[in-house]
């Protein structure tokens, strides 16, 4: 989403990294070049030139710092006026003392608001809580089915009135619902519009009334710029809002919309979907998009990712195979079904520090990674675990059985191999391979019989008796 304005910033940055000092004309030249690029991105033209003034009133005869040159330390003021435009802090969620804590879904049809509010469900849970959804989105047709079906995917209950009924009515009767059955969490799923006008606005604000909500969340399409903005604040004169979901942030738009709510609105960004899978939702953190918008990365959300797919056992076995060069092309397809699960590979790219803007901008698609599975699993499982054996006949029916060419077959196995010879170098350099794993000391252990002598065969060659 922030494709464009991220090149604008690193055309701006490359050239202030070129000077040794900066005058008052560079620091105007770079405000005016900021400001253009928000406005390119539809950020609110207040939001922009108020940015560009703070970023001014800071830079000018730059503040002190021993550790940053003068153009490190403009960077550092515009990240930091970047997170402050953001919202500053990532939400935290305060629980009711008497549940259920009680949350209200609002936003116009189309937004998302439905799908959002699963989502948020499935956030709760696995925050260890105990949600309940409620569906008083008796006006749009299935719109209670397609609740429940989110909620069955996620194993979360869903009570829901009759359609044509009194959404005031089955909210109140939801309440009632998770008080007695334990639930601490009480997600409402209001109705929406297809624009804001008068009846919407009483509906919603006299099922607020009922529910008497702990969080208020508006959910707006990211896609929709300034007009996500206007439709904040509408809400915010009759709802009173604590934060907004903003979906739709891997999608290609300027990306305005996240960069003007806070300011314009008063109330921060709670929770962003990047995704269209219900696990792509999160607590909205500015830091982190603020890094990733000025190319610098997003490790912590990438760490976290990672951590939410992969067993801390399962990955010291991975590594341990790795440095002691017994990492097979099947190992190598556990390894691809996890990162899917990690999400589109487009979004983990951004995330990664670094990179070149050829490859971050580089259209990495998902299919991509079928098309490498396709050939993997068309192979037998002593061509997975010996791809030296794949000669001339064998890469004709890999290529036949995978929909794909004998060459693609080739440059698969050749870059596989050479992955295998970096990472037996890299068993060798302090502080990286020699770092025994805890499953690597278990292994060891195992092999060792009376006197120490190893008790298990060794694995065996990669030349197979009688291939050549």
């Amino acid at each position: 989403m922030f494709e464009s304005l991220s090149d604008r910033f690193e055309g701006i940055f490359k050239r202030l990294r070129g000077k040794g000092r900066l005058s008052p004309e560079d620091v105007d030249e770079v405000l005016r070049e900021i400001r253009t690029a928000l406005l390119e991105a539809d950020v609110n033209l207040s939001v922009a030139r108020g940015f560009a003034a703070r970023v001014k009133e800071r830079a000018v005869g730059v503040e002190v710092s021993e550790a940053l040159n003068p153009a490190q330390q403009v960077i550092k003021i515009v990240h930091d006026e970047l997170v402050a435009t953001l919202g500053g802090e990532t939400l935290r969620i305060a629980y009711a003392s008497k549940p259920p804590t009680v949350v209200l879904m609002a936003g116009l049809q189309g937004s998302g608001k439905t799908t959002n509010a699963a989502k948020l469900a499935k956030w709760f849970k696995a925050q260890g809580r105990q949600p309940l959804l409620v569906g008083a989105d008796l006006q749009r047709p299935a719109a209670v089915e397609q609740l429940k079906t989110l909620g069955r995917q996620i194993d979360v209950p869903v009570f829901g009135g009759e359609s044509g009924g009194d959404p005031v009515a089955t909210a109140t009767e939801g309440l009632d619902q998770a008080r007695r059955t334990g639930r601490d969490v009480l997600i409402v799923d209001t109705a929406g519009r297809l624009a804001i006008d008068e009846e919407l606005m009483e509906q919603v604000r006299r099922i607020s009334g009922a529910v008497s909500p702990d969080y208020t969340f508006l959910v707006i399409d990211a896609m929709t710029g300034q007009d996500a903005v206007a439709t904040a604040e509408a809400f915010h004169r009759t709802l009173a809002l604590d934060g907004v979901i903003l979906t739709k942030l891997d999608g290609d738009a300027r990306g305005g919309a996240a960069l003007s709510v806070k300011e314009v609105v008063g109330r921060p960004i709670a929770f962003a979907s990047n995704g269209e899978k219900l696990e792509d939702f999160d607590l909205f953190h500015p830091d982190r998009l603020a890094g990733r918008i000025l190319g610098m990365g997003d490790v912590l959300t990438l760490i976290e990712k990672a951590e939410q797919v992969y067993e801390k056992e399962e990955a010291e076995e991975a590594a341990a195979k790795l440095f002691e060069g017994r990492f097979t092309l099947d190992d190598f397809l556990d390894q691809m079904q996890q990162v899917k699960k990690m999400g589109p590979i487009s979004n983990l790219v951004g995330m990664i520090p670094g990179l070149p803007k050829e490859l971050k901008g580089a259209q990495i698609e998902d299919k991509e990674l079928a098309r490498i599975e396709a050939i993997i699993r068309s192979m037998t499982t002593q061509e997975r675990a010996y791809p030296e054996i794949i000669d001339g006949s064998r890469r004709l029916r890999i290529a036949n059985g995978s929909g794909s060419t004998a060459s693609e077959v080739s440059l698969l196995v050749k870059q596989f191999r050479e992955v295998q010879k970096m990472m037996k170098k890299m068993a060798n350099v302090p502080g990286i391979g020699k770092r025994m794993t805890k499953q690597q000391k278990k292994k060891q252990k195992a092999r060792k019989g009376p006197g120490g002598r190893t008790a298990l065969p060794p694995p065996p060659p990669f030349q197979l008796p009688g291939l050549n």
